[in-house]
């Protein structure tokens, strides 16, 4: 088992969103008229958590970086947000292919009241899980140890031969 953590690969992401939107898209083709209403308590949820990954990730670029007035963060701190950063933006996806399968299965019963407010739903809700993507993209860039001199030697070496 390879212990290093790789950062989220955005492909990986989209195919995520498209395969899952694809799959609820399927299936509510016929489950949607035994569903609850979608709730609307998602979309500010989402938001919630895209800021304070966001926040979390503007203070640990600035520690690793060592801005003025601010303490040096521990190693192991960086592993867990970047592994928090990795998971948010798995999940995200996912959030965001189910929202989006929603939406698209809802799109041509707009003339209803119920599949109308649930389209609505399910739009906002699919933004704010991209908007948590992006936040926890940010997060895992800003867990990057930033490249000292020694690095950019030994890339430009490497690249020569």
């Amino acid at each position: 088992m390879n212990p290093t953590l790789k950062p989220s690969h955005p492909t990986f992401l989209i195919a995520l969103v498209v395969v899952i939107g694809l799959i609820t898209w399927a299936v509510m083709e016929t489950a949607y008229v035994t569903l609850p209403l979608l709730p609307w308590t998602a979309v500010p949820t989402l938001l919630l958590l895209a800021l304070g990954e966001a926040f979390t990730g503007w203070n640990v670029l600035r520690r690793i970086r060592r801005k003025p007035g601010t303490r040096p963060v521990e190693p192991l701190v960086v592993a867990r947000m970047a592994a928090l950063g990795k998971a948010s933006a798995h999940a995200a996806a996912v959030l965001a292919g189910v929202f989006a399968g929603f939406a698209l299965s809802l799109a041509d019963s707009l003339d209803k009241q119920t599949p109308r407010t649930d389209f609505f739903v399910s739009g906002g809700t699919f933004l704010a899980a991209l908007v948590l993507v992006g936040a926890a993209f940010f997060l895992e860039y800003a867990c990057r140890v930033p490249k000292g001199p020694d690095d950019e030697e030994h890339e430009r070496g490497a690249s020569r031969a």
